[in-house]
């Protein structure tokens, strides 16, 4: 394991990360984080996103058929809304629970991810 770099590139992706109401591309992080840092490279957001995933402190979001969004760990677990016309993913806080109930026997629930699909309320 590679020891933890705390770099201001780092620590500006870390907290531009915690700030975040929504789940993040690689990309928009970057556009962000150059206004504090205007010569930080895509290769470094990338770099430190992947170390930081692999720390533990930021979660993947994938949503189907887009590119993965980025989100750090310390929201309470929640899902997301992606907007069919915007295509803006946002957090829906709350869980329906009790998924388990959904399964075939014998199987044995460890994780889940739900995503909805609709129009947000800034394109109605």
């Amino acid at each position: 394991m590679s020891q933890r770099r705390n770099t201001p590139q780092r620590k500006t992706i870390e907290a531009l990360l915690e700030q975040s109401t929504s789940p993040i591309l690689p990309k928009d992080l970057h556009l962000q984080a150059q206004q504090t840092l205007p010569n930080l490279g895509i290769a470094t957001v990338f770099r430190a996103l992947k170390d930081l995933v692999a720390e533990g402190g930021v979660r993947v979001v994938e949503i189907p058929g887009d590119s993965p969004r980025y989100e750090s760990i310390k929201r309470n677990h929640h899902h997301h809304f992606k907007c069919n016309k915007c295509e803006v993913v946002f957090c829906i806080e709350g869980c329906p629970g009790n998924l388990e109930t959904m399964l075939n026997p014998g199987f044995e629930l460890s994780n889940h991810d739900i995503t909805l699909f609709g129009t947000c309320a800034g394109c109605s």
